[in-house]
């Protein structure tokens, strides 16, 4: 049976306090909203903090409303209200869907958005138990100084495997956090990086109070597409938001693919706007884009799923998306 260890459990009501508590334990300490990532992984030992912050009680983080031109909404609301809001179904139906389509319902209604931006990187040498991890031999991620995924290599390179950060991207979120000296705002496209480690640009004293969503202008469509061994409960093989702006002659004007759950980060997918802008959205283009994607795109053998099947379905969840703008 895998136990938790002894720690302490705070429980603010302001966020005002929850900064303090992380700053008076520093080292020692972790937030946590939903848990469901964290305690099955503080189980298996990769993380054993004396300390934590429940996030659960702050009234700042949550709420769900469209404030002005940009729709906010609270890091602890759960992914099932998410994923069910009625303005967010209206105005922002791919974020609805990707909310959706994270683990199963039960998981879900306790599972907040700002965990999932925040998730930890998963990776087939990592998430196991302390005795499977002792047996081969630690990795750079926990305890080592090795990478099984990459032989000599000196950066991690877990995988991202959030679902909900990809379509936040194409739409250009901005993150509110929380520290000591205050809040600051963090375009999410800022707040990732390529070390598997810690891939967010955020301390450990830090909160992610809030994520703000401007309106998508006229013409705007955004589809996302996940990949998984089955139909719930599963962490993603592969996953991408995609975006497509089109003028009054419904010509494509912008384009955006964003892929992840294939190294430590959700990255923009390069040049697959150069086949699309100025053309109808139509059979050539959606193949053209697939195509580049394909070229652009090179998971990692960090899942146990191969690497190059997931690399071939990549074109065919980018047809599945324009195809899907188009005929929407």
């Amino acid at each position: 049976m895998l136990r938790l260890h002894p720690f302490e459990y705070h429980r603010p009501s302001r966020l005002e306090e929850a900064v303090t508590l992380l700053a008076a334990h520093a080292d020692d300490v972790m937030p946590i909203a939903g848990g469901t990532d964290l305690v099955p992984n503080m189980k298996h030992g990769l993380f054993t903090p004396g300390h934590l912050v429940a996030l659960g009680g702050v009234e700042e983080m949550h709420g769900i409303a469209i404030e002005g031109e940009e729709l906010r909404i609270g890091a602890c609301e759960s992914l099932a209200a998410v994923a069910r809001h009625p303005e967010i179904e209206a105005v922002f139906p791919a974020l609805a869907r990707a909310a959706e389509l994270v683990s199963g319902p039960q998981l879900r209604r306790v599972g907040t958005i700002g965990g999932n931006v925040c998730l930890d990187t998963r990776c087939t040498y990592y998430n196991q138990t302390r005795f499977w991890r002792k047996a081969l031999g630690y990795c750079l991620k926990k305890d080592g100084d090795a990478c099984h995924v990459i032989k000599g290599g000196t950066r991690c390179v877990a995988a991202h495997s959030a679902d909900t950060p990809p379509v936040l991207m194409v739409l250009d979120a901005t993150l509110e956090i929380a520290g000591a000296d205050g809040l600051r705002d963090v375009p999410i496209g800022d707040f990732f990086t390529s070390d598997g480690v810690w891939n967010r640009s955020i301390e450990p004293d830090e909160l992610l109070v809030a994520i703000r969503i401007p309106i998508p202008p006229e013409g705007t469509s955004v589809s996302f597409q996940k990949l998984r061994s089955r139909k719930s409960i599963d962490f993603p093989l592969a996953n991408l938001a995609v975006r497509v702006g089109r003028d009054a002659s419904s010509r494509v004007s912008d384009l955006r693919v964003v892929a992840s759950a294939m190294g430590s980060y959700p990255r923009r997918v390069g040049k697959v706007e150069d086949a699309a802008l100025g053309n109808e959205l139509g059979p050539g283009v959606i193949e053209a884009v697939a195509e580049q994607a394909f070229r652009q795109c090179h998971p990692l053998d960090n899942i146990t799923v191969d690497k190059e099947w997931r690399r071939a379905m990549v074109p065919v969840l980018v047809r599945r998306a324009l195809s899907e703008i188009a005929e929407a």
